[in-house]
């Protein structure tokens, strides 16, 4: 029986550079090559819960493969740079990126000088987490609820602004359709990363935030902020408190949120199964779980394949609600 259309252009996406000299040459080279230092290149800034989580993998993972790892940290132009930098790297499986689904599914289609097809010019790996965007508010602000925040904006028009880890991100993309779906008048401050925005958010020069949950859980401790909501269909079970965008009658702000790992184009089938093979013991780990656990993430694997297929929906669904929004690419 003949394999789906799906599975072939998957096995097409992997077998596409097979031919070609860099491929040939390579071919016997065993990987990793015992010593030689392999980088997960991560756009953001260090300190945010996205680093934590890459840098905790990348130790595990040099012990799984006993070889060096490390996390190089390229933050600005959302995970443009990061992206770039990865795409123009060799396919040898020495280098790949820990990104959002932004990088995939969103940047492409909002972002202007986004010149990368995320279906063409980046290779699947795995999946490495899954966790929802909570929207926090600092103190300052006499908000308990989602309706108490847009009483309180619509009463001071053009005065209150939200961060995002950039344009174009999950969070300004969050914070544009909550201000779209509620009618407010406010200002989209975009920064180069969580680390970034945490610093002026808890200093309260900007007063709302959809925040990684690891980063949310991290600045409410401070006493700084309060937590309002999860931008997710459903209640976080590490965050069961804490109600739904749409449980405070706001629809349209609840799509999942995950991270996974990519590659360059053209890398050998080999490189790709052996460090999804890696990154699936680390990720299943009960040490790796309870890490991303105490940040409201739950690590999590997948084959290269299903991770294709993920991007392809969530690009999908992306796509509508850019649409809706009229979103139209724009300069970073």
């Amino acid at each position: 029986m003949r394999a789906p259309l799906h599975r072939r252009r998957f096995a097409a996406w992997l077998a596409l550079g097979a031919a070609t000299p860099w491929l040939a040459a390579h071919a016997a080279a065993p990987f990793p090559e015992k010593g030689r230092t392999i980088r997960i290149v991560l756009g953001l800034a260090a300190g945010g819960a996205s680093d934590a989580q890459a840098r905790f993998v990348a130790n595990k993972l040099g012990e799984v493969l006993q070889t060096p790892v490390i996390v190089e940290n390229r933050p600005g132009a959302s995970f443009i740079l990061a992206t770039e930098e990865v795409i123009r790297s060799a396919p040898d499986g020495y280098t790949f990126m820990y990104a959002p689904s932004s990088v995939v599914a969103q940047n492409p289609q909002t972002l202007a000088q986004v010149r990368y097809d995320p279906f063409k010019d980046l290779t699947p790996i795995s999946l490495g987490a899954r966790g929802p965007l909570v929207l926090t508010v600092h103190a300052s602000v006499p908000a308990r609820t989602v309706q108490e925040l847009v009483a309180y904006i619509k009463a001071n028009p053009g005065k209150m602004s939200y961060a995002s880890f950039g344009t174009g991100t999950s969070s300004h993309i969050y914070g544009e359709a909550f201000a779209r779906q509620a009618g407010l008048d406010v200002v989209h401050v975009p920064y180069k990363g969580g680390a970034d925005a945490a610093k002026d958010f808890l200093a309260g020069r900007v007063q709302y935030y959809f925040d990684a949950a690891p980063n949310a859980i991290q600045n409410t401790a401070t006493g700084k902020v309060r937590m309002l909501a999860v931008a997710a269909p459903k209640r976080s079970p590490m965050l069961p408190d804490v109600p739904t965008m749409g449980e405070q009658g706001v629809s349209g702000v609840d799509m999942p949120s995950w991270l996974g790992f990519y590659g360059p184009a053209r890398m050998p089938a080999p490189v790709v199964e052996k460090l999804n093979a890696a990154l699936a013991q680390v990720l299943a780990m009960p040490a790796t779980r309870d890490f991303f656990r105490q940040g409201a993430y739950e690590a999590e694997s997948s084959s290269p394949q299903q991770l294709a297929e993920l991007t392809r929906a969530t690009y999908d669904q992306w796509g509508d609600i850019i649409r809706k929004l009229g979103l139209v690419k724009q300069q970073q």
